[in-house]
């Protein structure tokens, strides 16, 4: 019996642990429509942002919070939960809008005299994590007034709209970075509420204000088709992910999923970001001997990078420095030459300085530091001042010389002397 009871405990500090981590409700923005004819005859559209409420929970759930505009968002087979899990509700941002691009939409899982009143829900991580979009059905026993779908009653400021999720669209790569040459997935993933429905899932590109298509996935016959041979190898129905052969910079751009079923149509951007890291170098060695007095024209090279912004910095740090020292100071007399556009579109920038070697500065270090927004640190490159002084080396080469001239002149007296002996030995015939 005790056993039993310490197993009913534990379940159930496990169960509020779960529930702990599970979103109850977000804080949401409701941007409402308003229409009102206009003196030609047409239909003017006023956008109204509302505050509002997502709530989870069941059919006749109190609202959390009463001043607002509540979606109770109700069980179906999605739990839009499941999408956003992980993360903590003060991480997410809500936008909620009405739908009604497809006038009346009959949904498979409901009666066919009923009605639905829809509304597209957009969650998003702040931090880029993940986006989400959701439509959200309110059912209706009544159709809205001259059957105009963009006309249904007023939505008051403390009103509860009980909801379920029909159709679920999430990408988990909003941005997504790659380099040249590489491949990369642009992640999307769609759910639906019933089996069985008429689906159909297309990448487009979005260039120069139109959209050009590039992929589908799979259509109501089932088929796939292609129209630049780098399609997507699905996994299972639902994940309409897609790869993208980065070969140069025209991959850059915004790639858009959309999903429709039923009238219903969802999409979301995903931004294809190149970024090439810089490659440094100097045209000096690590050591540099200059003479006092003497100038060199010291260069620092950031090639090959994209984007454009880089930031280069020259700084000394003096000789013999030690810890708990200032920190290198950063030259001021820099210049730059003007950035190069390479052929395959990345840049090149150089910043210079002019070192003018004195004999206090030898033993310093010099360093090229480079950052760029590809690197996650800065690139560093070095080389250390050795000066000389002119007297000294002149001291030093005059005295080498006179040894040489002092060592042949010897070498000369020597030999003479070899030779005056020789000849002063009578010459005895055998």
């Amino acid at each position: 019996m005790c056993l039993m009871l310490k197993i009913l405990v534990y379940l159930y500090l496990y169960t509020g642990v779960l529930c702990a981590h599970q979103i109850l409700w977000l804080p949401c923005e409701f941007i409402d429509e308003r229409l009102s004819p206009n003196t030609k005859g047409d239909t003017d559209t006023q956008h109204i942002r509302r505050d509002a409420t997502l709530q989870f929970g069941q059919t006749g759930d109190a609202p959390v919070n009463p001043d607002a505009i509540t979606f109770l968002l109700t069980g179906s087979k999605l739990d839009l939960r499941r999408y956003v899990e992980a993360v903590n509700a003060d991480q997410l941002v809500c936008k909620m809008r009405s739908y009604s691009e497809g006038g009346h939409i009959h949904w498979p899982v409901q009666a066919p005299q009923d009605y639905n009143r829809w509304f597209s829900c957009t969650v998003r991580h702040i931090k880029g994590l993940f986006t989400v979009t959701a439509f959200l059905r309110h059912p209706s026993d009544q159709p809205p007034p001259q059957q105009d779908y963009r006309s249904w009653p007023a939505i008051g400021d403390k009103e509860t709209l009980t909801t379920t999720v029909a159709m679920v669209i999430k990408t988990n790569s909003p941005v997504v970075k790659a380099r040249l040459g590489a491949k990369k997935e642009l992640n999307c993933q769609f759910g639906i509420d019933h089996e069985g429905p008429n689906v159909t899932v297309e990448w487009h590109r979005r260039q120069h204000g139109a959209m050009k298509k590039l992929f589908s996935p799979f259509h109501r016959s089932g088929q796939t088709q292609r129209t630049d041979g780098s399609g997507p190898g699905l996994q299972a129905v639902g994940d309409a992910s897609y790869t993208v052969p980065v070969a140069n910079m025209t991959s850059e751009g915004t790639y858009v999923c959309s999903v429709s079923a039923n009238a219903l149509l969802a999409s979301l951007d995903v931004n294809l970001h190149i970024e090439e890291p810089p490659r440094v170098s100097l045209n000096v060695g690590p050591i540099l001997s200059l003479q006092e007095g003497e100038e060199q024209r010291v260069v620092c090279e950031a090639q090959g990078y994209y984007p454009l912004d880089v930031e280069i910095v020259w700084s000394k740090k003096a000789s013999g420095q030690r810890a708990g020292a200032p920190l290198p100071k950063d030259l001021e007399n820099i210049s730059f030459f003007s950035h190069k556009h390479n052929w395959d579109k990345t840049y090149s920038l150089s910043a210079f300085f002019y070192l003018h070697a004195l004999l206090r500065n030898s033993g310093s270090e010099f360093t090229c530091s480079v950052s760029h927004q590809s690197l996650t640190e800065h690139i560093r490159k070095s080389f250390i001042l050795d000066v000389e002084d002119p007297v000294s080396w002149m001291f030093y080469l005059t005295s080498g010389f006179s040894v040489v001239v002092l060592l042949a002149f010897l070498f000369k007296m020597r030999c003479y002397r070899y030779s005056a002996r020789q000849r002063s030995v009578p010459w005895k015939p055998y």
